[in-house]
């Protein structure tokens, strides 16, 4: 089979090659519709950029993929970005990790960069706030550039790695159930992230299947930040009588769970005695928390690793393979957050 260069992309499209490769390094030089017109031509011609399809070329020398996490500082992202090293590493790739420190521009600069370089592929952990920011997404997919990302993304039909959002919450809600609390709610996430819509549907599932009745207002958006977080639990609090606080709290994930634990410190609520808490993801200082976390555990490690592994195999395939999507079940781990109450 003939091997599809730039120039064959450029005579079908009726382009030079320097607007084509214009279109591949995302520059402002093309008008949209000569730039999606190329899109759609390197689609149909299976074409991929010369820094993707030299990956058998070069052996084992400068094989590299990207990963692009939310946040540096949350042990979630790093013990993540570790597994992917550690395959990685095993088949002869380094990797350069990135982090968008939860800024869209920043996503879409570094997924510029990755497919406009030599950078084989990339793991995508994207920030997801209306379908108007994965336009980068989509031109990722148009160039057939190989990237696996760590959250459904509404739209875009791509290689996934994630844990079971649904059940992992709803795990969480019936053991609480179980220990007697009656009055739950779910300190929910980002509104347009997947992950935060999965557990919120894990949260309202629990209640279906038990003798409680699920209420809207058993759902608060506080964010996922630890600043914003506290700051939106004291205001929750400050807000309510006594008498109508939650004896139970189910958090997005831990970082949320540290700032509404010491938000409550401030308003002297005492955990697990007045108000039991359960985090979510099991990082790995949720054990040494002011009082440890009963939590989530998600595979982290695994979750880089077999992301990793899906695009590698991506890379190295002469055909473009089939979108996967892999679910890893999630543990929950008791800690000292949480209590049963009496009667």
């Amino acid at each position: 089979m003939k091997k599809i260069t730039i120039v064959d992309v450029a005579r079908k499209a009726g382009v030079s090659k320097g607007t084509v490769s214009a279109v591949i390094n995302a520059k402002n030089t093309v008008k949209p519709e000569t730039r999606d017109h190329i899109l759609q031509i390197m689609k149909e011609l299976n074409y991929r950029p010369k820094g993707v399809a030299r990956n058998m070329k070069n052996g084992n020398q400068d094989k590299a993929i990207g990963i692009i996490i939310k946040d540096l500082n949350y042990p979630f992202y790093t013990a993540i970005a570790s597994g992917v090293k550690e395959y990685a590493n095993s088949k002869g790739y380094s990797v350069v990790v990135t982090s968008s420190e939860n800024d869209h521009e920043s996503e879409i600069r570094f997924s510029h960069m990755f497919s406009s370089k030599d950078i084989k592929g990339a793991i995508i952990a994207p920030i997801v706030e209306g379908s108007s920011e994965i336009e980068h997404l989509f031109k990722l997919k148009m160039i057939n550039y190989p990237f696996v990302l760590l959250e459904d993304v509404k739209g875009i039909q791509a290689n996934v790695v994630a844990i079971d959002n649904q059940n992992a919450i709803k795990k969480a809600v019936k053991y609480l159930i179980d220990c007697g609390h009656t009055k739950i709610v779910h300190f929910a996430g980002p509104p347009q992230s997947s992950h935060t819509q999965e557990r919120i549907e894990g949260f309202k599932q629990a209640f279906s299947e038990s003798p409680l009745i699920f209420r809207d207002d058993m759902i608060v958006s506080i964010g996922s930040q630890f600043e914003e977080s506290f700051g939106k639990t004291i205001e929750y609090f400050k807000n309510r009588k006594k008498e109508e606080y939650p004896t139970a709290i189910v958090c997005f994930n831990d970082q949320q769970a540290l700032g509404v634990i010491m938000a409550l410190k401030e308003l002297r609520i005492k955990v697990p005695d007045d108000i039991s808490i359960v985090g979510n993801d099991d990082i790995y200082y949720a054990r040494i928390y002011p009082i440890p976390l009963t939590t989530i555990r998600a595979p982290q490690h695994e979750i880089g690793r077999k992301a990793a592994e899906i695009l590698i195999r991506n890379i190295e395939s002469n055909v473009l393979l089939p979108p996967e999507k892999v679910v890893l079940e999630t543990e929950l781990i008791i800690r000292e957050s949480t209590r049963v109450l009496n009667g």
